[in-house]
C-alpha cells in the first residue's frame, strides 16, 4: 500500500518512535507527584514543553498539551469568548473564515446557540483564501470577542493571509486564534497570534496529543470545571510518553523541513499538472503556488468521491475524499463549497515525507483507468433506471 493521507495522520517519525519507547520506561508516572518517579516524569514533560515552545516561538508557560487538536480548538474558542463576554455589554461577536476546520465552526455554532454569540463567517475566493477586506471589516464590528483563521487550509493546501489578518485584529484589540494544524512542522508559525492550536499526528507525532498556546496578556479562562494540571488550562492526566514523542517528532521535522518539503512540492506539482492532462473533466483545487508542499485536491465530474477512494484503495493507494475534517467523509466538503468548487468526485492526496517518485508515478498511471471504470459503472446504473 502507498499511504497518501498524511494530512489526516502523518506516519510516526522515527525520532518520535524512539522517544515514545524510551518514555514508556521513564515517563509513565504521574508528574504531579513528589516521589522520584513523579519528579522524573515532570522533568521529561518540562523538557518536551521547552522543545515544542522553541519550535512554535512561544514561552513554555504559554503552552499546554491537550488530548487532541479538536480539544485544543474548543478550549481556545470557548475560553477566549467566555473570558471577554462579561465586558462586551451585550451579545458578543466572533469571526471565522468559511474554510476553517470543523472544530472551529462547531465551537462557533455551539456559542451561537448556547450564549447568543453572533457569528460572522467570512468568505473565501476560488482558491480557498480568506477574503481579507471582508474579514477585516467583520473584525471591526462592535463587541467582537475573537477572530479565527487557520494558517493554511487542510483540504486544498492554500496558505491564508494570517499576518495581514493579525495586523487587522491588533488594530482593533481583538485576539486572533491561529490554527496551525495543517502547517505545523512544515512552515514557520505566522506572527501576531493570541491563541495557537495544533495536532501532533499531522506532523508525525502520535495521536492523542494536541497543543494550546495562550499568549501572555490574552484574556482566557477555563471554560469547563477547572483542574490544576497543564497551567490550569487542560483537565486530566497528561500522556507524558506521547507528549515526549510529539516533541521529538516536531524537533526532527523542523530540522528536515527544507529538503523534505522541496521534494514533496515537486511531487505535488507533478500531480497538479498530470491529473488535468490525463483525466478528462477534472479540475485541481487550491492555490498552485502559495500552498502547503504536500497537499493536492482534485475533483472529477460524473463520479462519486467515495467510489474513487474505494477503487484506489483496492489498487494500493490510501487517499481521502469528501470533507476531510469530519468523521463521516460522505458529507460534501464545506471547504470546496465555500470556494464555489465541485464538491463531489473529489480526492485529496497528501504525501508523507519520504514518499518515492515511483509511487507517485504509479498512482498517476492507475488513476485514469480507475476514473473511467467508475464513470462507466455510474452510466450503466443510470441506464438501467431508464
Amino acid at each position: 500500500m502507498a499511504y497518501f493521507d498524511a494530512a489526516s495522520a502523518e506516519p510516526l517519525h522515527p525520532s518520535g518512535r524512539e522517544a515514545l519507547l524510551a518514555a514508556l520506561d521513564d515517563g509513565w508516572a504521574d508528574p504531579a507527584r513528589l516521589h522520584r518517579e513523579g519528579r522524573r516524569a515532570q522533568l521529561l514533560l518540562d523538557q518536551a514543553r521547552e522543545a515544542v515552545a522553541a519550535e512554535l516561538g512561544c514561552r513554555p508557560d504559554e503552552l499546554s498539551f491537550t488530548s487532541s487538536g479538536t480539544q485544543a480548538v474548543h478550549l481556545a474558542v470557548l475560553g477566549a469568548v467566555q473570558a471577554r463576554q462579561s465586558a462586551a455589554r451585550g451579545p458578543g461577536h466572533l469571526v471565522a473564515s468559511a474554510v476553517e476546520h470543523s472544530s472551529v465552526l462547531n465551537a462557533a455554532d455551539w456559542l451561537a446557540h448556547r450564549t447568543g454569540t453572533e457569528v460572522t463567517i467570512a468568505g473565501v475566493d476560488h482558491l480557498g483564501r480568506a477574503d481579507l477586506p471582508e474579514f477585516a471589516a467583520a473584525v471591526q464590528r462592535e463587541r467582537t470577542l475573537l477572530a479565527c483563521l487557520q494558517s493554511a487550509n487542510h483540504e486544498v493546501g492554500t496558505l491564508q493571509p494570517a499576518t495581514q489578518v493579525a495586523a487587522a485584529c491588533q488594530a482593533c484589540g481583538v485576539p486572533l486564534l491561529t490554527d496551525i494544524a495543517a502547517s505545523a512542522g512544515r512552515l514557520p508559525v505566522p506572527d501576531g497570534w493570541s491563541l495557537l492550536t495544533a495536532s501532533a499526528r499531522k506532523w508525525g507525532g502520535p495521536a492523542g496529543v494536541g497543543l494550546l498556546a495562550v499568549r501572555k496578556g490574552t484574556r482566557w479562562r477555563e471554560p469547563f470545571p477547572s483542574d490544576d494540571r497543564e497551567n490550569r488550562r487542560v483537565p486530566g492526566f497528561p500522556n507524558v510518553p506521547a507528549v515526549l514523542a510529539a516533541a521529538a517528532s516536531l524537533t526532527a521535522t523542523g530540522r528536515e523541513r527544507g529538503s523534505a518539503d522541496t521534494a514533496l512540492r515537486a511531487l505535488v506539482n507533478l500531480i497538479r499538472s498530470e491529473v488535468p492532462r490525463t483525466v478528462p473533466d477534472s479540475v485541481v483545487h487550491g492555490d498552485p503556488e502559495n500552498r502547503l508542499p504536500h497537499i493536492v485536491t482534485f475533483s472529477c465530474l460524473y463520479v462519486d468521491g467515495e467510489a474513487l477512494v474505494t477503487e484506489l484503495d483496492r489498487a494500493g493507494f490510501s487517499v481521502s475524499s469528501g470533507s476531510a475534517c469530519v468523521a463521516d467523509t460522505r458529507q460534501p466538503s464545506h471547504v470546496l463549497a465555500a470556494m464555489g468548487a465541485l464538491t463531489h468526485g473529489n480526492v485529496r492526496v497528501s504525501l508523507p515525507r519520504g514518499v518515492s517518485m515511483a509511487s507517485v508515478r504509479e498512482f498517476l498511471d492507475v488513476l485514469p483507468p480507475i476514473v473511467a471504470k467508475v464513470r462507466d459503472t455510474v452510466r450503466a446504473a443510470n441506464a438501467s433506471q431508464l
